[in-house]
């Protein structure tokens, strides 16, 4: 299926991971309070001030420079390649996506909101009950998004029109998710034990894991076509395709969590128990 190419340790624990605008790889540590930057199978820490902000997911913003939210902390925090860090206060944020419209969206997990932060700086929100947690720029021009505790699929439009689709299956309490390369929306759910897909007109296909105890996390379109995923409580990266055929490799470590694809289409995952793994798709 895939091949590990490397595996990078880290002085740390690994959670959010991105593909930089300098060509490197970032990523936070979420335990010791910093962002971490690998190049050339080098890594460096940059340490966050104050360091108790449990800084989650990171991502390449629309202005260049990283973004990366502070769960603990309530902060939406920005790094300039040159290392200028400021942030913006926010009750408890999570996910965050550079947006088709050029502005910054992210999810308020604790405030139970969806927010879009604009190029001027002008911030708006809409409130969602249920945990919203990850957010992704879909192929309709929407914003999609998981909610964790409402069990649900949520889209929202650039003028915050919001639109919510249970789920089918009791609990399945989704985290992860993606645009696909089918035009549909795909979504790990972690209590369920399963990967799933949403369309447009909100139709939603589950594809049960092998192990019901896996722990889906993260999930991410590769560059072979199908969808990759992290799962927390195996230890192993996921591959599925968009009819539903599934692949599995074992990973060096423990609680894989975030994962994105580099410029050579390489996969890199973070690993918490101290690692980033370089993986060809193969």
């Amino acid at each position: 299926m895939a091949d590990i190419v490397q595996v990078i340790d880290v002085p740390g624990a690994p959670y959010g991971v991105t593909a930089g605008p300098d060509g490197a790889v970032w990523f936070t540590l979420v335990a010791q309070g910093a962002l971490g930057r690998c190049a050339g199978g080098e890594v460096e820490i940059f340490p966050l001030d104050p360091a108790d902000g449990q800084p989650t997911v990171i991502v390449t913003g629309p202005d260049a420079a990283l973004w990366f939210t502070e769960f603990r902390g309530g902060r939406l925090g920005r790094r300039t390649l040159d290392g200028v860090v400021t942030s913006i206060a926010m009750d408890g944020p999570y996910g965050v996506c550079a947006g088709p419209d050029g502005a910054l969206w992210f999810t308020a997990l604790q405030a139970g909101r969806v927010g879009r932060l604009g190029a001027d700086g002008t911030v708006e929100h809409v409130d969602v009950d249920g945990m919203p947690s990850m957010i992704t720029p879909g192929t309709d021009g929407a914003l999609w998004f998981t909610v964790n505790q409402g069990n649900a699929i949520g889209r929202i439009d650039r003028d915050l029109t919001l639109t919510l689709f249970p789920l089918p299956t009791p609990a399945a309490a989704p985290v992860g998710i993606t645009a696909g390369p089918d035009g549909a929306v795909w979504f790990t759910e972690i209590g369920a034990g399963a990967i799933g897909r949403i369309e447009t007109d909100g139709t939603v296909t589950e594809f049960a894991l092998p192990d019901p105890a896996a722990r889906p996390h993260a999930i991410t379109a590769g560059p072979d076509g199908a969808l990759w995923f992290t799962e927390w409580a195996s230890g192993t990266l996921g591959r599925i395709t968009t009819e539903g055929e599934l692949d599995h490799l074992p990973l060096p470590g423990k609680e894989p969590h975030g994962l994105t694809v580099d410029a050579r289409g390489h996969l890199w995952i973070a690993m918490e128990s101290g690692a980033l793994v370089e993986v060809s798709p193969g």
